[in-house]
């Protein structure tokens, strides 16, 4: 049986972290790994208790969901974030997505929602809802200058691989599709996202989108 999926809550209100730690403690495969009441709690706890899963509030008081999503990336801790908020808004979707999060629920989604968001980022498939996707589209702006792709293009595999990963497809499932092993797959993102200058799967996810390589539907 594979090992469940540690969990770190973060989110400064008591209630809000009992509920999820309630409902979520009911499935075999999640483990709750700890609690944060802040962004800078949420950086310790990423650091000292490694855990698989990270759910992000973004309103917090000492160090906000940001800022704490910069220095999990910065100090490459353990963790892929989920942003788990009541805001929609410009100002909190784009930077939260910029600085790393690979996942973006509003907290009056459905309870399976965020369950199977959890289980999708940790096999490595980013988990968007489709408007948040759109307005990511309609409004994030095109990358400074010094962040525009590298002259040096995609080859024809790599394009692929890119096309098969905006699907939402986890790398063992995109190795069985092109019939090549999973550490194959692992260098040719790492190659994608060093040419395009993208931080993570969901970016990557939105360039293929912006490019026309992959639809929404």
């Amino acid at each position: 049986m594979a090992a469940p999926i540690r969990v770190l809550i973060v989110d400064d209100h008591d209630i809000v972290r009992m509920g999820l730690r309630g409902f979520l403690s009911g499935y075999d495969d999640i483990e709750i790994a700890g609690e944060a009441a802040n962004g800078q709690e949420a950086v310790d706890c990423a650091k000292e208790l490694v855990p698989d899963v990270i759910l992000m509030d973004m309103v917090m008081p000492v160090m906000d969901g940001i800022q704490a999503i910069q220095e999990i990336r910065d100090q490459k801790l353990s963790g892929k974030i989920i942003v788990l908020t009541s805001f929609a808004t410009d100002d909190k979707v784009f930077p939260a997505i910029k600085s790393g999060a690979v996942g973006y629920l509003l907290k009056d989604s459905a309870p399976e929602d965020l369950l199977n968001a959890i289980r999708k980022v940790h096999r490595g498939e980013p988990s968007l809802a489709p408007d948040i996707a759109r307005k990511l589209l309609a409004e994030l702006s095109l990358p400074e200058e010094a962040e525009k792709p590298t002259p040096d293009p995609l080859t024809p595999r790599e394009v692929d691989i890119l096309r098969l990963v905006a699907q939402g497809m986890s790398n063992k499932s995109i190795a069985e599709q092109v019939f090549v092993s999973e550490a194959t797959v692992r260098t040719h993102m790492t190659n994608i996202l060093s040419k395009l200058h993208l931080a993570n799967r969901v970016q990557a996810t939105l360039y293929a989108l912006r490019e026309g390589l992959a639809s929404l539907s």
